[in-house]
């Protein structure tokens, strides 16, 4: 795969607009110096206020040290920029098990797994869609949906360019593949510190 490839598989779909999109454009830089990827920034009312910034590496793991390095060094950048004029709680955790799905890598190295996906336009009629991801071909998501009035499963391509969110669905396989990715990236981590 090309560098150029590569990048464009890397780049976030989903841009935040608003205040959150600010928080991105001043988080992300700082988040990719500390080797992580940012996800997604959410505000919300919750608990008086609440910025929660979702951040990974690049294997999908984060760990809780993992999250209090990136609000150390956010913290102080939050505090001087003042994007949020009100009181609020800074919140930064892994995307979590049904993650959103922000990457072009995300729809392929989640393929096989239950998701649903919201388009900021109606396609057929409707703009919710719930199956199993097939992956990537172009530049489109590949869902195999179960159409109940025709009885049929069928395969539709949603373009990228339409997505307004992306996220997996929690169900008993998508807990297994987790917890099997979570332990393999635990084994990783104890391989390259006993060097």
């Amino acid at each position: 795969m090309s560098n150029r490839t590569e990048e464009q598989n890397d780049k976030r779909l989903y841009q935040e607009s608003g205040t959150a999109g600010e928080i991105a454009a001043l988080a992300e830089p700082v988040i990719e110096d500390l080797g992580f990827r940012l996800v997604r920034v959410v505000l919300s009312g919750r608990d008086g206020g609440t910025l929660q910034i979702m951040a990974e590496r690049a294997d999908g793991t984060m760990s809780i040290s993992d999250c209090t390095k990136v609000s150390r060094n956010l913290s102080p950048l939050l505090d001087v920029a003042d994007p949020i004029s009100s009181n609020y709680r800074l919140e930064i955790s892994s995307p979590g098990i049904d993650r959103p799905l922000v990457r072009k890598v995300d729809f392929e190295n989640w393929a096989g797994h239950e998701i649903k996906v919201e388009t900021n336009e109606m396609i057929d009629g409707r703009r919710r869609f719930r199956g199993i991801l097939e992956g990537v071909e172009g530049d489109e998501v590949r869902l195999q949906i179960d159409l109940k009035e025709a009885g049929d499963l069928v395969t539709i391509g949603l373009p990228f360019a339409l997505l307004s969110n992306a996220k997996l669905v929690m169900n008993d396989t998508l807990l297994k593949d987790g917890a099997q990715t979570a332990d393999a990236a635990r084994e990783q981590g104890d391989e390259g510190s006993s060097g």
